[in-house]
């Protein structure tokens, strides 16, 4: 087992991070390009989040996939070809002819994206000790932010300068590159240890966990978080490319920089772990979230920026120890336990325009705000649940 602080440790962590920058370098970079895409294809709002929406759904239904053929095969192989798959269609992108090629090619895209996310929290569990695991997943949660931001900012300014198509051939040519540089990187496993795929066997995995409440809480936790933190950026980039505001694609792209508070934020999760249970942890994560979502009601781009940069910190400590959570406490097929969390969490994503449109519809920012403390109220009432119950390991 991998120590923590030793070199392979850091040359794991660093290979992983990497990797999770890139899937969301990816995955991201056409929020900014929103209201222009809507213009350009003369779609109403809903219809053009599905860009990002059809992304986030194909990576969920992907982690079914790959979730439990890592169990069987390995995890390092899936982590490497997918992520060279995803460079490759970003490059394919620039080319599309239509907004239908387009949608084609970003569920192409957000299913091979599955395939890191998928399995490298599993990938941690098989082959580092539990503190050095910890530590890790709060470093690799913290790349997470910095992809969405690196994506959201490349996307929003190479768009100024060559459109969309200049958006994607960037952020082709960088994770290709990066996908090299993970190559060299990561370890091979020494602690996996694989089980025959047999599809009785996998479902049967899939239906334990959820029978597991201790799992359970956490998946619909990290999915209703998401939901709802991730769509409050898709409708913001609406609101400031409106009067008062009236912001263009760069600034637009430059507004997810508030994602540092994320990056922050899962970064002290491994310390404040060492003084709080991983549930009181998140009860305090979501409170922030809630009062960050009220900042944002401000109609000063300042306060709102502060209130995102609250939001992002408050996210991603409930996203970090959530996602431990299920890593620590599934007691078998942590593959399939993690992919699974992960199903929850991007099904959100992608189902959070649904829930948001008719309060955006209906009362702006203001009715966005409301609808997300609606889900809000909820998960910090799983939050509480979990932090009330006993402090053992009760999973599948």
């Amino acid at each position: 087992m991998i120590r923590m602080r030793t070199t392979a440790w850091w040359r794991a962590t660093l290979a992983l991070s990497l990797g999770s920058l890139l899937v969301f370098l990816n995955l991201y970079a056409p929020q900014p390009l929103l209201p222009d895409l809507r213009e350009t294809y003369g779609v109403s709002t809903l219809v053009v989040g599905l860009v990002m929406s059809v992304a986030t759904l194909a990576l969920a239904a992907s982690l079914l996939v790959f979730g439990p053929l890592s169990d069987a095969i390995g995890r390092g192989g899936i982590m490497r070809l997918t992520l060279l798959a995803a460079g490759v269609l970003s490059l394919a992108l620039a080319l599309a002819p239509n907004f239908e090629i387009l949608l084609v090619l970003r569920t192409l895209q957000g299913f091979v994206l599955g395939g890191l996310p998928a399995v490298a929290i599993a990938w941690m569990g098989d082959e580092f000790e539990p503190d050095a695991m910890l530590a890790a997943v709060g470093l690799y949660i913290g790349a997470n932010t910095l992809g969405g931001i690196s994506g959201r900012v490349v996307g929003g300014g190479m768009a100024e300068i060559g459109g969309s198509a200049a958006s994607f051939l960037a952020v082709g040519a960088i994770t290709l590159v990066g996908v090299a540089v993970f190559w060299r990187l990561l370890p091979p496993s020494r602690g996996f240890t694989p089980r025959r795929f047999e599809l009785a066997g996998a479902l049967g995995d899939l239906a334990a966990h959820l029978r597991t409440p201790a799992l359970l809480a956490a998946y619909l936790l990290g999915g209703l978080n998401f939901l709802i933190f991730i769509n409050q950026y898709s409708y913001l980039t609406f609101r400031l490319a409106e009067p008062p505001f009236e912001l263009g694609a760069t600034l637009l792209g430059l507004i997810f920089l508030t994602y540092l508070g994320g990056t922050l934020g899962s970064s002290l999760s491994g310390r404040l772990v060492r003084h709080l249970s991983q549930p009181a942890c998140m009860v305090m994560g979501i409170l922030i979230l809630m009062a960050g979502t009220l900042v944002t009601l401000s109609d000063r781009l300042p306060v709102i920026l502060a209130g995102l940069t609250i939001n992002a910190f408050g996210f991603f400590v409930a996203h970090s120890m959530a996602s431990s959570w299920v890593g620590r406490n599934a007691r078998r097929a942590r593959g399939s336990a993690s992919a699974l969390y992960l199903v929850f969490y991007y099904t959100g994503a992608s189902l959070g325009v649904f829930w948001l449109e008719p309060f955006w519809g209906l009362g702006g920012w203001p009715g966005v705000a409301l609808g997300s403390w609606l889900v809000l109220g909820v998960t910090l009432g799983i939050a509480v649940w979990l932090w009330r119950r006993r402090p053992d390991r009760q999973g599948a």
